[in-house]
């Protein structure tokens, strides 16, 4: 047990509290520490962010390595390129390697092809203005000399043939002869897309105009749409564009590096393997919590707070194995969601209960602009401040968030209020400490009880499981132990 991290700051954001408003955190209560991803498993590779204080530096050399291996002959002087990003990626490890690589990459293909009509298209779920925030926070806006634009699903869409019929992709992402994807391996959304196809989803999502994004949340499901974006990468319109990706190689402890390649598909595999090991130890041990008060403690959407780089959503489906495709759905993904009745439980038999290790959550710092009720309703929920319960009460997302929750002034009144309600004192905090998690003593003592257990268990038994699942070839586990 370490002393705790210093939790991501909170930021100023249309779709938060001001930050003068969240008087404390939760790491810095009485009886929380933080434990080292690489003390809980040791074969967590080694990370350059974060890493000393030139890690961000590290992070540029290592992209721009990565980005010189790469085919960039079909980019010509005279050719226009849309650099794409999606929003997602600022949220990893307070935003700046993501934002670092963009520069990279902008710098790396003017120097490389003479092109210099570089353009940044950043896209978005449901925080229509967050992208533009978030340009104009890292200096994207000056840095791609005012090239550089937050695209939402409802902006303008053009119509992509494909395979299985025509798909709708968004306009500006598409308006330069070449486009250039620009991701990373954190697994996010494990709860919709199970780490299927995780390279290419963002196809499918950041770069689709609503009609073709909502098939994949509503239409469909989670698990049958996935082949959307495939559908969309694979189109002859969207081929004659594509020159390559470049993606943060992340673990749930720090960047590890950054892998380009002009094979997509490739890179999917590589990204896969990594989900699935690296996150998935976190995530079975997650499985291993038997009971905890959750507080939310970051700036992101109440589903997005981070911890130990799993998201709370992944948290609240924890019960199950969300790597293992035979499993059912969890409980949480929108298309579930509409299958829950009036008694607060499912319809369909197959589909679990919320996870029920979580007896509280005390929300003190999360923000508003994606549909949370569904959390407060099916979890005992505290919100800290007044003020944020008026936020949530105000957003058109969630005008039913408060109605399931309770409000009180302080975060210390909210614990002893959790403490003395759900009597136990184990506690697992998403504020996005980076290489670790913030959580009380008593916490700390069962996850360091259960994670070698978990780590033999993933790595002779589940790993394989999942990999042959997703058709990776599972010697890939033979070659990287030599």
């Amino acid at each position: 047990m370490h002393k705790p991290i210093t939790p991501i700051s909170a930021k100023p954001s249309q779709y938060g509290i001001n930050p003068a408003l969240v008087k404390k955190r939760a790491s810095e209560l009485p009886k929380m520490c933080s434990l080292n991803l690489q003390d809980l498993f040791p074969d967590l590779p080694e990370v350059i962010f974060p890493a000393g204080p030139n890690a961000i530096d590290d992070v540029r050399k290592a992209a721009i390595e990565s980005l010189k291996k790469v085919d960039m002959s079909m980019i010509k002087s005279e050719d226009s390129v849309n650099v794409l990003a999606s929003h997602h990626g600022f949220t990893l490890f307070g935003g700046e390697p993501y934002a670092e690589l963009l520069k990279a990459i902008k710098d790396v293909v003017e120097e490389k092809t003479g092109c210099k009509e570089v353009r940044l298209r950043a896209g978005v779920g449901m925080r229509f203005r967050e992208t533009e925030e978030y340009i104009k926070s890292y200096g994207l806006d000056t840095y791609y000399h005012g090239k550089a634009i937050g695209l939402a699903p409802v902006d303008e869409g053009i119509p992509i043939e494909t395979e299985i019929g025509t798909l709708y992709g968004l306009k500006k992402i598409y308006d330069a002869d070449w486009i250039i994807h620009a991701h990373h391996t954190d697994v996010r959304e494990v709860h919709f897309h199970r780490q299927v196809d995780k390279a290419v989803k963002p196809f499918g999502m950041s770069y689709a105009r609503i009609e073709t994004r909502s098939t994949y949340h509503q239409n469909l499901g989670p698990r049958a749409a996935n082949f959307t974006a495939r559908a969309l990468f694979e189109s002859d319109f969207v081929q004659s564009k594509f020159a390559f990706a470049s993606f943060l190689d992340v673990g749930p402890h720090g960047i590890v590096g950054v892998d380009s390649d002009n094979d997509l598909y490739a890179l999917n595999d590589r990204a896969t393997f990594i989900g699935c090991q690296r996150y998935g130890k976190v995530m079975t041990l997650f499985g291993e919590i038997d009971e905890c008060i959750a507080v939310l403690d970051f700036p992101c959407p109440v589903p997005y707070v981070f911890s130990a780089g799993v998201i709370y959503a992944n948290f609240t489906g924890a019960n199950v194995d969300l790597y293992d495709l035979k499993t059912p759905l969890p409980s949480y993904t929108w298309y579930t969601e509409a299958f829950y009745g009036k008694n607060d439980k499912p319809l369909l038999g197959d589909i679990p209960p919320i996870n029920p290790a979580i007896k509280m959550c005390v929300h003190n710092y999360a923000w508003t602009g994606y549909p949370s009720a569904f959390f407060s309703k099916h979890i005992p929920t505290i919100v800290v401040g007044q003020e944020q319960a008026n936020l949530f009460d105000r957003d058109s997302m969630n005008l039913e968030y408060m109605d399931y929750a309770v409000s009180i002034k302080s975060l210390e009144a909210a614990m002893e209020f959790a403490y003395q309600t759900t009597g136990i004192d184990k506690v697992i905090i998403f504020d996005g400490a980076m290489g670790g998690m913030n959580v009380s003593e008593t916490m700390a003592e069962l996850l360091l009880e259960k994670a070698p257990l978990v780590s033999e268990k993933v790595d002779q038994e589940l790993l394989p499981k999942w990999l042959k699942q997703r058709g990776v070839d599972v010697s890939i586990l033979d070659k990287l132990k030599k």
